[in-house]
């Protein structure tokens, strides 16, 4: 029998019991890529990740799966993940490996020592118009966009529709099999201004439904406020999400570039251990 030990974490918090939470296999050397995904089924968390040693000099390899599928890029398991390996490590960066490429994560402690927040530099994403913005509209159950919508991909694709109040995002109530339809990993609805911002993202496919917290979003929705100038390019904004599910996320984002080019993106947040756990399988 294997024994497969885990941390969980709640990631894009300050405190137990909120923001999203992540499994965080710490030695997946032992796990085939079945055992993984049936592993994350098992748990049914929006994100579970496992831990290798490192291919192409980074800090660690990791694999990413969520209930239905292995994905090669997400936020809260890169911030995760940094937060739980590196506090035993005593690193200020680790540098993760990832399906998209290496995603440094820089890590600030306390007096005491204790880590206290960390900003990932994460994937730049391509950009496109969404070919399906009625559809999407009306699965959502709003008439229209401020900004054009589009679909951010950073390993995984995000679909955005910007409304006119965050009372709007708020009162959503989205038809979620008409969204499972759709050719997107996640559809995210934002409102707000200046670098106040709120979010509702939702995910059927991934059988999430709604996410708590959705790094690998924030930062494509930094870029695509600056790109519409809607915020200045390199203005960090702050990111409510969760809220609605009893999760209260705070994400924060920014993206450096100018005109509609993105030159690079980062997304920071908060993350605490609330348990640790472990599996015996064959």
């Amino acid at each position: 029998m294997r024994r497969a030990r885990y941390v969980l974490a709640d990631v894009f918090t300050d405190r137990p019991l909120a923001g999203n939470q992540l499994a965080v296999f710490t030695d997946a050397r032992d796990l085939d890529e079945l055992t993984m995904q049936a592993l994350a089924l098992e748990l049914g968390l929006s994100e579970s990740v496992f831990v290798l040693p490192p291919r192409e000099g980074g800090t660690v390899r990791l694999r990413i799966f969520t209930p239905r599928n292995e994905i090669p890029f997400a936020g809260h398991p890169c911030l995760g993940a940094a937060f739980v390996l590196a506090a035993p490590l005593q690193l200020g960066l680790v540098v993760l490996e990832t399906g998209r490429g290496p995603v440094p994560v820089e890590l600030e402690r306390d007096a005491s020592g204790r880590i206290v927040f960390g900003r990932m530099t994460q994937p730049v994403p391509t950009v496109q118009p969404y070919e399906r913005e009625g559809e999407l509209l009306a699965a959502l159950g709003v008439s229209g966009s401020e900004l054009p919508v589009e679909v951010y991909d950073n390993g995984v694709r995000h679909a955005y529709v910007v409304l006119a109040s965050k009372e709007e995002v708020a009162a959503l109530k989205p038809d979620q099999n008409a969204l499972s339809e759709l050719d997107l990993v996640g559809a995210l609805a934002a409102a707000g201004e200046g670098s106040d911002w709120k979010v509702r993202m939702f995910s059927p496919l991934d059988g999430v439904g709604e996410d708590a917290a959705t790094g690998s979003a924030a930062g494509p929705l930094a870029c695509h406020l600056a790109r519409h100038g809607v915020v200045p390019w390199g203005e960090e904004i702050e990111i409510e999400q969760g809220t609605e599910i009893g999760r209260p996320s705070t994400l924060y984002a920014r993206a450096a570039g100018g005109g509609d080019e993105i030159e690079s993106v980062v997304v920071g947040g908060s993350a605490v251990t609330v348990a640790r756990g472990e599996f015996t399988i064959p």
